[in-house]
């Protein structure tokens, strides 16, 4: 067994996940939230059986429990102390650290900036590189860091690995990723396009890549991740080439309570004869706006049920949604110069056909074709659902970012 353990850290919670790497199924999975309050909530699940990773999307198992999830409350006063509990929870329901301990800890961090391109072994200089990054994504790059080093507080060890969002688009070039702005306040502030959702990206590009049984190397893809936040990203030969999300997560597709794409001058507007500080834009575009702004809700499935009501607030906002994931789609097809696979993926690509089918329907010209059935049906796992016929293949991909996080840190901890 080769255990691998993946943290993914927030500012008041963390997430992990203990894989072992021989099988590529998970062990055990929990969440230590509310980190700071007076009563945290952690809680952890151990796996009897899992779905591999494959990149074939090969399903060997389904999800089995040894034990009901097991939660408790107490309190959490920092990530260090969240660390704790979660080696109480593994001591005490297993899957047993003392017995297989992990060979290394993979970490998400958000935000590389144009310093990391890879995943990479952490050390105090990327520590502090982290950190000094914090400028780019000062809600998450912080809250990163605070579970690097209690993690390795916890796990001194063993090698730890960054994983970052932004690394797999660093292969845009200079047209892509340049803004159209002063090139000096540009460069004095390191504003250009990142791209974010790299880790999902990656994984799935791969996966469909081995699905259709096509070297990566010769596909040329896009890649729809529709969740609360969504990108979508040109992939010519497993590299990236364009991706909607930019400086920030905020650019690019509608999202649950983000805008996406907006005229800038907007802004200037809201503030003028608004008297909206930059707090409050700031607010107004990343968690009062998307689905939620437009229809009161970022839940896809309470859009579609108010849709079946006939409430046209919620009828328009799906149009909008749609409207952007079509523009985006014809706009990559235009900079890849046509496409072999389209995959959908995250909570509303996977679970939306009615999504999947809207973004694709005026895309006959370029070759794709939706199967209705095939859209519709509640089969999971990795599937087709494009026609025979269409020259585009078009699928489902279930991401595992997690997995990817794991894949990488082990290549690195092997090195």
């Amino acid at each position: 067994m080769t255990p691998v353990l993946v943290i993914n850290s927030g500012s008041s919670s963390f997430k992990y996940q203990l894989l072992d790497m021989d099988t590529e199924r998970t062990l055990a999975s929990g969440l230590v939230e509310r980190i700071g309050d007076p009563i945290g909530i952690a809680r952890h699940t151990v796996y009897a059986t899992a779905s591999t990773g494959s990149a074939t999307g090969e399903v060997t198992g389904t999800p089995t429990f040894l034990d009901a999830t097991r939660t408790r409350e107490l309190p959490i006063p920092d990530h260090t102390a969240g660390f704790g509990v979660m080696l109480d929870a593994f001591a005490s329901d297993g899957p047993s650290l003392a017995e297989t301990p992990p060979v290394a800890v993979g970490h998400r961090v958000v935000h590389g900036g144009a310093r990391f391109f890879e995943p990479t072994l952490i050390t105090p200089l990327v520590e502090i590189n982290i950190d000094e990054l914090s400028v780019l994504a000062p809600l998450h790059n912080p809250a990163n860091l605070a579970g690097i080093v209690a993690a390795r507080h916890a796990f001194p060890d063993v090698p730890h690995v960054a994983v970052f969002d932004t690394a797999f688009h660093q292969t845009l070039a200079p047209a892509a990723y340049t803004y159209a702005i002063d090139a000096e306040v540009a460069a004095s502030h390191r504003i250009r396009r990142y791209g974010f959702h790299g880790t999902s990206h990656k994984f799935v590009s791969e996966a469909a890549a081995a699905f259709v049984g096509r070297p990566l190397a010769e596909l040329k893809q896009i890649v729809f991740h529709l969740g609360n936040g969504a990108s979508v990203t040109a992939i010519d030969g497993g590299r990236s080439v364009d991706t909607s999300m930019g400086f920030t997560p905020l650019e690019g597709l509608v999202m649950g309570t983000r805008s996406g794409d907006i005229d800038p001058a907007v802004l200037f507007q809201l503030e003028r004869r608004a008297g909206m500080s930059v707090d409050d834009l700031d607010e107004l575009l990343n968690k009062r706006s998307g689905l939620l702004g437009l229809a009161g809700s970022n839940d896809l499935r309470d859009i579609r049920a108010a849709i079946e009501r006939g409430e046209e607030r919620a009828i328009l906002a799906f149009e909008v949604y749609v409207h952007r994931l079509r523009a985006y789609a014809g706009a990559y097809l235009a900079q890849l110069g046509g496409a072999d696979v389209i995959s959908f993926t995250a909570g509303v690509g996977e679970n939306a056909p009615q999504v999947r089918a809207g973004a694709l329907e005026t895309l006959g010209f370029a070759g794709v074709e939706i199967d209705p059935a095939r859209n519709e049906s509640a089969e999971r796992g990795i599937r087709i659902i494009s026609t025979d016929a269409s020259t585009v293949t078009v699928l489902v991909v279930p991401t595992d970012e997690e997995l990817e996080i794991a894949r990488q840190t082990l290549s690195v901890a092997r090195d």
